[in-house]
């Protein structure tokens, strides 16, 4: 009914493509975005949480840490899809300015979970999982105004 007013009223004159109508339709209010936001967040810091107790598992516990560590960490990098949107969190992701960042969070990701499910190298896992965090920390890092920077002045200060 609002399209049929939109088009008697002459504002709807130009034809939208089928995509443009789905997006309209599948777009959230500000309200279920947040709430998406915080779910997603919250299940990626309670995989991570639950990795990090399942380390001291016998014999399989590396491998869990591993594996709900690294899913915890892409729920937590993905919630912020519910703030932002899909194809803006990709564009903000490969920008000039975060793309290493981004590519180095991706390769120990995959890297974290081909150490313990196809090398079976729990130690590799281990490092891959501090390396993962340390990635995502710079990743995050990206989107503060000259944190990156306040990073590095601090890193060169202490070790000079």
């Amino acid at each position: 009914m609002d399209k049929l007013k939109k088009v008697l009223s002459g504002q709807d004159s130009e034809d939208r493509g089928g995509l443009s109508e789905v997006v309209e339709a599948t777009s959230l209010s500000s309200g279920t975005r947040i709430k998406g936001f915080i779910a997603c967040f919250a299940a990626g810091i309670l995989c991570s949480l639950l990795g990090t107790l399942l380390l001291w598992v016998p014999r399989k516990g590396l491998y869990l840490f591993a594996v709900f560590y690294t899913f915890g960490n892409i729920a937590s990098l993905g919630s912020t899809v519910f703030l932002m949107g899909p194809m803006t969190q990709l564009k903000r992701m490969f920008e000039p300015t975060r793309l290493i960042a981004t590519v180095l969070v991706l390769l120990c990701f995959a890297l974290t979970l081909c150490s313990a499910f196809w090398w079976h190298n729990k130690g590799l896992a281990l490092i891959f999982c501090i390396l993962q965090s340390l990635a995502l920390t710079w990743y995050s890092l990206s989107y503060i105004p000259f944190a990156r920077d306040a990073v590095k002045k601090c890193f060169t200060v202490c070790l000079a």
